[in-house]
């Protein structure tokens, strides 16, 4: 989809560019220490370490990805919020304070407290590693995406201006700036959101949603002639092809040289063929929006509703709502969905998207992408399972998000904290409902990448409302890559080179490892970014909060509340969560499409690991402490 630079958004973005990279500079001036770099000196008072925890927290995932896949795919979408915010209740009650208790820079220490385990060191270190890097795909994918209304560039040059930024706040602060960044950020998105559900509210519902700055596109329905269940003929229009995908038939047709393709409505007395958008990848390498170049700006913004009922009557528009009869309404009413095939024609790739009409009951409950009712298979539901799972367990083993609790004085300032966070995140998620749906039915939605959705909403109500939230959308991703990176480069310096190598190091020489390893992870960050673009950044989420909650909760829990458990257990379970969760990731439906295999053929229909990956991890952590008792300790 072509977007227009906005200036205005341009000057916001440098405007909170700079901002930050002062605050980074001027906290590297007073980071010295490993202590300083790492953990901040665990001088951050609580209600800063709280906000900070909620904008660490709120990444592309929560504010690109679940808006979007709520535009897309209705309250399934809204599950991944649900989960997301169930999983502090774990952190809160069973990690907080006696995490804070164990720890001193990073998970592998608190890890590692009660014993002097090489094997947990390396494994925890690894597993920090593969967790971060998961969840930077779908953080960096998130910024190409931003950048590409917002700047003018390319998706590729958004992930290499996003990692670049990033790397200097890392290099420059490590976990001051990183702190600081991710204060600001997470108030003012938590600000931002409800100022734009206040304007979604106020606008209402409407079947023609024509704003200033994004006009809607009326879609073509044409009669056809039909014979022995074939289209032979469609006035003003060739008919040059149909292709039939599972239970749908899609024509092409050529109107001054131009092929469009159409949805073939059967089954009907009078058969419409409904406009469809496509994407047309032509094997000379050029690509086509709807038939014609991407400079033509043919590929529209869609989403929008189709029937509108109040108190049993049909409307045109409701003006004005509260968010329950907002609510209310859609569930009355009905909504136009985009749903996506991919089929050859000849020696091109087409990806087309149809309308799809969709009861607004069946929108605003589960079901359209998890299939989980009594016409579910039993691979979908097992998904379901799997991923809610992920989600309500992967939270309290982030290692980003764990690393937060040695920022703060005391066991007591992260319990305070993490409830200082769970108001603030749990505020956040009911609005991004609403934020949601909102882009569902305004025609704001780009097909082609759904993470734009609540940025496209905010530009529909105005270029300033969009420029300050797609800058503040921008430093979401740069808070949360951040935190990843400063994770990482814990894990790489202090946890592997330091302590499993065994290379003593000093302090200053600990700070330059962090800022390499931070240059090297950025880097290979930037690289995935790029090979994942287009995909649903929750979704990929979804993969690192399975691993997390397969590789690193079991032994979490084990060492904090089982006095039997060994080194060798707490190393076998983090090795077996990471395996076992891999080997599912990677044999999975939408991996095995990335490879530019038939997903059709892939061994298993799961997506999410952790309904297998987390018991096997448990029953490993188990079984091999009873089978190999712990050796040694140190005093704690």
């Amino acid at each position: 989809m072509n977007y227009e630079i906005s200036y205005t958004a341009l000057v916001f973005f440098f405007v909170f560019v700079g901002l930050v990279l002062g605050l980074s500079f001027y906290f590297g001036r007073k980071t010295k220490s490993s202590s300083s770099y790492y953990a901040a000196g665990g001088k951050i008072h609580w209600t800063v370490n709280g906000i900070a925890f909620a904008g660490d927290y709120l990444s592309a995932a929560s504010f690109l990805g679940i808006c979007g896949m709520i535009a897309v795919s209705g309250f399934d979408g809204f599950l991944y919020a649900i989960g997301f915010l169930a999983g502090w209740i774990v952190a809160l009650f069973l990690i907080a304070e006696p995490f804070k208790r164990l720890g001193k820079y990073t998970f592998t220490d608190a890890l590692n407290a009660k014993f002097n385990s090489r094997a947990i060191t390396l494994s925890a270190s690894i597993s920090t590693l593969i967790i971060s890097i998961f969840y930077l795909i779908p953080q960096m994918v998130g910024a190409g995406d931003l950048v590409v209304p917002l700047l003018g560039l390319p998706h590729w040059a958004g992930v290499i201006l996003v990692g670049a930024i990033v790397i200097v706040i890392v290099a420059s602060a490590g976990m001051a700036s990183t702190t600081y960044v991710q204060f600001l950020k997470g108030g003012l998105l938590i600000i931002l959101s409800t100022v734009l559900t206040v304007y979604i509210l106020k606008h209402g519902l409407t079947l023609s949603p024509d704003f200033q700055n994004n006009t809607y596109h009326k879609f073509m329905e044409l009669t056809p002639q039909v014979e022995d269940g074939k289209v032979v003929s469609v006035p003003g229009w060739e008919v040059v092809s149909q292709q039939e995908v599972g239970q749908k038939t899609f024509v092409k047709l050529s109107q001054n040289g131009v092929n469009r393709w159409f949805d073939w409505e059967k089954g009907t007395n009078e058969p419409l063929l409904k406009e469809t958008l496509t994407v047309t990848h032509q094997a000379n390498g050029q690509i086509l929006y709807n038939g014609e170049p991407q400079d033509k700006d043919r590929f529209y913004q869609v989403g929008h509703m189709s029937k509108i009922v109040v108190n049993g009557q049909e409307v045109d528009k409701t003006g004005p709502v509260g968010p329950f009869k907002f609510l209310s309404t859609l569930q009355d009413s009905e909504i136009v969905r985009f749903l996506q095939v991919k089929f050859a024609d000849g020696s091109d790739q087409i990806s087309l998207y149809y309308p799809q009409p969709t009861a607004g009951s069946s929108f605003m409950l589960p079901g359209l992408k998890y299939k989980i009712g009594s016409d579910a298979s039993i691979w979908s539901k097992l998904d379901f399972i799997s991923l809610m799972l992920a989600l309500f367990l992967g939270t309290a083993a982030l290692p980003h998000i764990l690393i937060r609790y040695y920022t703060v004085k005391t066991p007591r300032d992260a319990r305070k904290s993490t409830i200082l966070a769970i108001a603030a995140i749990g505020g956040f998620y009911l609005l991004t409902l609403f934020m949601g749906l909102g882009a569902a039915i305004n025609g704001v939605i780009d097909v082609e990448s759904s993470n734009m959705a609540a940025p496209l909403l905010a530009r529909a109500f105005g270029a300033a409302l969009f420029s300050i939230i797609s800058a503040v959308a921008f430093a979401t991703v740069l808070g949360t890559v951040a935190g990843l990176i400063v994770a990482s480069s814990g894990a790489i310096a202090h946890d592997f080179i330091d302590v499993y190598l065994k290379k003593n190091l000093n302090d200053n020489s600990k700070v330059k490892a962090g800022k390499i390893a931070a240059f090297a992870v950025g880097i290979f960050a930037i690289i995935l970014g790029m090979a994942f673009k287009g995909v649903n950044v929750s979704f990929l989420v979804g993969w690192a909060f399975a691993i997390a909650a397969s590789a690193n909760l079991p032994a979490i829990l084990f060492l904090l509340f089982w006095k039997k458990t060994s080194e060798t257990g707490i190393a076998a379970s983090i090795i077996v969560g990471i395996v076992s969760s891999l080997i599912i990731i990677l044999t999975s439906p939408t991996m095995w499409d990335r490879y530019g295999l038939d997903p059709a053929t892939v061994p298993h229909q799961l997506e999410n690991p952790a309904l297998i990956s987390f018991p096997l991890a448990v029953l490993t952590v188990y079984l091999v402490s009873l089978f190999y008792p712990k050796k040694s300790k140190i005093n704690a």
